[in-house]
């Protein structure tokens, strides 16, 4: 990537899960050689991504507006940008920049529009839920819209990528996995086991229904009454904009029974992680490449997850993990119980999980495989 700067605009609903989750992709695209800017909703963290030196776009959707007419006034929005900025590469995250943005871009005429999937949340783990519509209007868009020529679409592992494959067979060239939002491995290092008993199992993640939160409390209650003191931790705060939030309220309740400690918004999880046996994540699906697993597994602590696609990525059965089914709490009970009862079985999890962040999932690994996706549009930002 030679020449003058190119433009590349990242579209992404929240400032923050920019900052959180797709960091290293941006700092790859400036290291290739681009221009980089962040079209998004601008909360608490405008300033770091200024800091950063990328320019910054304050948007004015919200992830929770989806009526028509709410999201025909952003894609008119976002075609404005895409007008008045002309990038080369359009970058969009997650599922609503992606439709969304993709039809702007379209619009614009953008040359070339990467589009990350990183998981069908709420969407591909209800499909009953009130929001089933989305699924195949969002199917039949995705095949003309999101891997036409000039375009490429990241997921974050290998059924997300085998299930888009399918809609459109002769683009799947198209579709290519990233694993998950990269680790720094310096920042994340092994953290020897805090003493026990009791032993701690904890979920670091935003307080909300898809994630099994409730599940967590009714197997640790369950343990409980069998005369097994394990505690549970939760750190994360609710996610209002998201159909399946926790109520405060439901928190604070949960928080009152007897070995449970929800601590809120923890700006360094490695304070959690130091204090905990376990990580546990009771996700009932949707899920791209969880990032709590990955640091989990980065510092060196035996997972329990449900097995749903994406988790089991990361969550590997019998190698660093023991997997459970979504929404089970007698079966995730169980599974903690045996954990948090073999010492041996831990460490060994323990280690193999840092060895396969180390192998796969760092984030030098994720700016590396972004700059090569990034060359391989280069034809489409000739001429």
């Amino acid at each position: 990537m030679t020449g003058s700067p190119r433009k590349l605009i990242f579209l992404v609903t929240e400032d923050w899960y920019f900052w959180s989750h797709r960091l290293p992709m941006a700092r790859a695209a400036r290291d290739a050689g681009f221009d980089v800017a962040v079209a998004t909703r601008v909360a608490g963290h405008g300033e770091r991504i200024r800091r950063e030196g990328f320019a910054l776009h304050p948007l004015t959707w919200r992830r929770e507006d989806l009526g028509l007419w709410a999201n025909l006034l952003a894609i008119g929005e976002i075609y404005r940008l895409y007008r008045r900025e002309r990038p080369v590469l359009a970058h969009h995250v997650a599922l609503k920049p992606s439709l969304l943005g993709g039809i702007a871009a379209l619009a614009a005429g953008v040359p070339a529009v990467v589009s990350m999937i990183a998981g069908m949340g709420y969407v591909g783990a209800r499909p009953r839920w009130p929001t089933r519509p989305i699924m195949p209007i969002a199917r039949r868009i995705w095949a003309r819209l999101l891997l036409r020529s000039n375009c490429r679409v990241i997921v974050q592992n290998e059924e997300d990528r085998r299930d888009l494959a399918a809609l459109r067979p002769g683009a799947a060239a198209r579709i290519v996995v990233i694993a998950g939002s990269g680790v720094d491995l310096d920042h994340f290092r092994p953290l020897p086991e805090p003493p026990g008993p009791p032993f701690v199992a904890a979920y670091v993640g935003r307080m909300i229904g898809i994630k099994g939160v409730a599940t967590l409390v009714a197997a640790q209650q369950r343990l409980r009454g069998q005369g097994c003191d394990l505690r549970l931790v939760l750190a994360g705060t609710p996610d209002p904009a998201n159909p399946s939030s926790v109520d405060e309220t439901v928190l604070r309740g949960w928080a009152e029974l007897p070995g449970i400690n929800w601590r809120g918004h923890v700006a360094d999880v490695r304070l959690v992680w130091a204090a905990a046996h376990i990580a546990v994540l009771g996700s009932l699906g949707g899920e791209g490449l969880p990032k709590t697993l990955l640091e989990a597994a980065a510092v060196g602590r035996a997972i329990v997850a449900t097995d749903v696609a994406g988790s089991r990525d990361i969550a590997r059965a019998d190698l660093n993990a023991l997997l459970v089914p979504p929404g089970d709490a007698t079966a995730l009970a169980a599974a903690l119980r045996e954990l948090a009862g073999d010492a041996q079985k831990r460490r060994r999890f323990a280690e193999a999980g840092r060895r396969l962040v180390e192998g796969a999932y760092s984030d030098a690994a994720v700016m590396s495989a972004t700059a090569a996706l990034y060359h391989s549009l280069g034809s489409a930002f000739r001429g």
